[in-house]
């Protein structure tokens, strides 16, 4: 999945930075999930993909709805790191950040918003971003949709997001 592959790609970079084997993988990710504010976010979130939950046995963070330890993990994934990457606009990141996250744990949201985020993640990763007003408008117009009719207008509202991404210059 594109989504795993972000964050797989930096813990990657990072074991080789502190010359961790496989032996030492689990013992670096314990480090790094009890102090998420000195690391960046896509390795938090790679090191808590290496952990199993105590409560629910799935990976750290990843677990159902209501697991009390991923739920508390999940939280202090957001404490991580968060820079903006060259070229894009500020705030980017946090964009991509949010997203990737939902789409990781897709049993704790909606469909309507799991779809909008899986549509918009592309354009974040090109350095896109809404503006505050354009994901409101959205958001509102997604979530008044009847369920029958939630996707066509989910597709058409990121479609509109696309064409105006296109026809504007890149940041």
């Amino acid at each position: 999945m594109l989504v795993d592959g972000l964050v797989e790609e930096e813990w990657i970079a990072f074991l080789r930075q502190w010359n961790a084997d496989a032996d030492q993988e689990t013992a670096l990710a314990e480090m790094v999930v009890s102090e998420p504010d000195h690391h960046d976010w896509r390795i938090v979130d790679a090191a808590y993909d290496r952990l199993t939950c105590h409560e629910c046995g799935e990976r750290l963070s990843r677990g159902p709805v209501g697991c009390s330890a991923c739920d508390l993990a999940h939280g202090f994934r957001y404490a991580a790191i968060e820079s903006d990457r060259p070229g894009a606009l500020p705030g980017n990141e946090h964009g991509v950040r949010v997203n990737v996250s939902v789409v990781r744990r897709p049993h704790v949201t909606s469909e309507g918003e799991l779809l909008s985020r899986r549509l918009v993640l592309p354009l974040l990763l090109i350095g896109w971003l809404p503006t505050t007003d354009q994901a409101q408008h959205a958001s509102a117009l997604i979530k008044k949709a009847p369920s029958a009719e939630r996707a066509r207008v989910t597709e058409r509202t990121i479609q509109a997001w696309i064409d105006q991404a296109l026809s504007r210059p890149r940041p």
